[in-house]
């Protein structure tokens, strides 16, 4: 799992991100985020808003100082899904998010299907026609990303950070090793590809194109 925390308190970011690390490792693209109300540049009730315009989904935790009921109601009703006042227990914070998640993962589709291949997000079973893949965490989370996405180009450089922490130089590497270990388990036995490399991009999921 992926918190995506914005903040402009580097200590604050620091220790939030730290926290969270230790309580919630895995590997995913983003499930939720921690925005901070007042950012330098821009407040966190208009990104929010500007992320739900998007269509983006994923839950969100606003982080304000800010503790009067209308505030309270101005960032849910910009789309905010929990609100936490300044200072707050580390504790408190890791359980607005579990229960975040748990209400978001009842809205999420049971099994994602590409042809005959099907990944269901609760289980963590992958199956091809009838027979289960076994998947490391790394390739499970980079074929989650790629069967959401499913049919578009999804960048190597997007796959890497939906899964890797850290920037490292060697990230578009570990992408294309994944990927061919993926290969080697989905697209097996003579069964039409499904994973597809867009040549200078990076990786689409699906049928061949005709």
């Amino acid at each position: 799992m992926r918190v995506l925390v914005i903040e402009d308190d580097q200590e604050a970011a620091r220790l939030l991100a730290r926290g969270l690390r230790e309580e919630m490792a895995s590997v995913n693209s983003y499930d939720a985020i921690v925005l901070d109300w007042l950012l330098p540049d821009r407040d966190g009730i208009a990104i929010c808003r500007t992320l739900r315009a998007a269509g983006l989904h994923v839950p969100i935790l606003l982080l304000t100082a800010k503790d009067a009921i209308e505030d309270r109601v101005r960032g849910l009703n910009a789309g905010a899904d929990d609100y936490l006042t300044k200072p707050f227990a580390f504790a408190e914070l890791l359980a607005r998010l579990h229960a975040l998640l748990r209400r978001s993962d009842l809205t999420r589709p049971v099994l994602l299907t590409v042809a005959d291949l099907t990944l269901d997000p609760r289980s963590h079973v992958v199956t091809r026609g009838d027979a289960p893949i076994s998947l490391t965490p790394r390739e499970y989370a980079i074929l989650e990303t790629l069967m959401r996405r499913a049919g578009e180009v999804v960048s190597r450089i997007h796959l890497g950070e939906s899964v890797w922490e850290n920037d490292l130089d060697s990230l578009t590497n570990l992408v294309e090793v994944h990927i061919s270990h993926l290969r080697r388990k989905i697209d097996r036995n003579g069964m039409p590809p499904l994973i597809h490399t867009v040549r200078g991009y990076g990786y689409r999921l699906g049928p061949a194109s005709r």
